[in-house]
């Protein structure tokens, strides 16, 4: 079928945001477009003085059921769902008096923020929608006739078009249609993953996550790959919730190991310590912390500065001017923190293509969620990883108990090694990582491959050795045999903190206690792939 433009004769109006709705309406009225409106949307429409026909006027039934029921009359559906040259939808049309609508513009009552709000499981309840996704849903589906808009920043180019032609073309109208089938879908997923949440039933028999799109990017990972970044809806703090006050625009992989980077240094008590975490390719190459931010980047460029460059930078303190200006010496991608001082930013300002983020707070480690992966012919849904070795019942199973110093190291590692790919092994010393080995197929050559990189690094700084002489150790998972262990004893390190679990656990401490080492288990694993 061949659809060409439509006029609007006339509009249902019904919307929960009001926002341009009083402007937006007014134009309309000055085209001469007829307009029908419900409850709350009417009255702000009369009392802006527009001429208005109450929807108890075409559906000739009150609103009844405190609003529940109002819009769901066949006088309403029949309007948008009839298909103008359809000889037999307009003779039931005609026989049954019902009047086209040429344009719908609703948007849903506010289930998300009323659940935001924390309110009471019936006030919830009363805020999902039904006549605003069923009305949505008709229009969208005959879009062949009929104009739907749901969302506000739509209504300029609708006013636009018709002041320009007095019609709608197909190509628009086929462009809303999509977003509003969108928009219910996200709707409905919210409402799903609530009850999903409140009645702790996460295996749901269908699952449907949803966002809201923040920017279409120039590609993703690679040129050739086509990316978007949507926001979920949770303003979790972090890069979707973040102000952008300088540089050019973030790539997908900008976000991808700034988002690594953020969750990373917000395992760090701002209260208790300053901490810094530099990340490339959503591994950390470099976490310390100090009495300061500059103290604390000191701490985690020194465990890899080469590695660094070209990297994030992410703060669990606000950015000030000393330490911007140590950061802005090594080409940086992206600075992200809480905040940043006036200072600082004009600092930062001299670089103009380093990003520089502020979010106002840190994403809580601890806080609950569900993180999804797509695998081929579906999804894979988990709950976050929100635990860390100071919620385990610690078990020193060596001879020798780890010192003062070595606990706090070996707690200091275990954080970081839970945001590093697997096999992950952490050195650690005096608080700030000396060693990173990530995403080896072997858990020995996560550690040498950690030890070496501790060499260049202290050539580097004009010492001697490597920086993983006195330190300590954590792995993200067990250790499968002895020689793992060993490698940690050529590498200088003092001390272990593991989840245990191996059949070999025995020959592992042994192999400890012959060297001297202190080693705690944990019980729990923290495998990042």
């Amino acid at each position: 079928m061949v659809h060409g433009a439509t006029k609007i004769k006339r509009a249902l109006l019904s919307v929960s945001d009001k926002t341009g709705i009083i402007e937006f309406a007014t134009a309309l009225a000055g085209l001469g477009v007829e307009i029908i409106s419900t409850g709350g949307t009417r009255k702000a429409l009369t009392d802006a003085g527009l001429p208005v026909i109450d929807i108890s006027e075409v559906t000739g039934f009150p609103e009844i059921m405190d609003g529940r029921v109002k819009t769901l009359h066949p006088k309403v559906h029949g309007g948008l769902l009839g298909i103008r040259a359809n000889e037999a939808h307009r003779s039931a049309m005609r026989i049954h008096d019902i009047a086209p609508i040429d344009l719908l513009v609703v948007n849903l009552y506010p289930f998300a923020q009323t659940v935001a709000k924390g309110a009471e499981y019936d006030e919830v309840i009363e805020n999902i929608d039904i006549g605003g996704p069923a009305m949505i849903r008709a229009a969208a589906k005959n879009h062949g006739d009929v104009t739907v808009i749901v969302d506000p920043a739509d209504y300029g180019d609708v006013l636009a078009a018709l002041k320009e032609t007095g019609e709608i073309a197909y190509p628009a109208r086929q462009k809303y249609a999509a977003k509003a089938y969108g928009r219910t879908a996200a709707y409905d997923a919210g409402v799903s993953s609530w009850f999903a949440k409140t009645l702790e039933t996460p295996d749901l028999a269908w699952r449907s996550f949803a966002g809201t799109l923040r920017e279409t990017m120039r590609y993703g990972e690679n040129p050739h790959q086509w990316a978007a970044f949507y926001a979920d809806g949770s303003n979790r703090p972090g890069v979707a919730t973040a102000t952008q006050l300088q540089g050019k625009q973030l790539s997908f992989n900008n976000i991808n190991d700034t988002d690594a980077a953020f969750e990373l240094v917000a395992e760090f008590d701002p209260a208790k310590t300053a901490a810094v975490a530099i990340i490339k390719h959503a591994n950390p190459c470099g976490v310390g912390q100090g009495a300061t931010i500059l103290d604390a980047y000191k701490a985690a460029l020194m465990c890899d500065p080469v590695s660094a460059f070209g990297g994030i930078v992410a703060l669990n303190r606000p950015l000030e001017a000393d330490a911007a200006r140590e950061i802005v010496k090594l080409f940086t991608e992206v600075i992200i923190a809480p905040g940043a001082s006036p200072e600082a930013i004009d600092i930062v300002a001299a670089k103009k293509n380093l990003r520089l983020l502020v979010t106002d707070a840190l994403p809580d480690p601890k806080a609950e969620g569900l993180t999804v992966r797509s695998v081929a012919g579906g999804l894979l849904v988990q709950t976050r990883d929100n635990a860390n070795a100071e919620d385990c019942e610690l078990k020193v199973v060596t001879r020798r108990a780890p010192t003062e110093q070595e606990m706090a190291d070996l707690l200091v590692a275990a954080k970081v090694a839970k945001h590093v790919k697997s096999n992950a092994i952490v050195y650690v010393r005096d608080g700030a990582t000396v060693g990173i080995g990530a995403g080896q197929m072997s858990r020995v050559d996560s550690a040498r491959t950690a030890h070496r990189k501790s060499q260049d690094a202290a050539r580097a700084a004009g010492l001697e050795g490597a920086l993983t002489q006195g330190s300590v150790v954590a792995s993200d998972a067990f250790f499968p045999f002895a020689d793992g262990l060993e490698a940690l004893v050529e590498a200088g390190a003092t001390a272990v903190i593991q989840p245990g679990g191996s059949v070999r656990d025995d020959e592992v401490i042994a192999a400890a206690d012959k060297a001297g080492l202190a080693m705690v288990f944990t019980g729990m694993r923290h495998f990042r792939h």
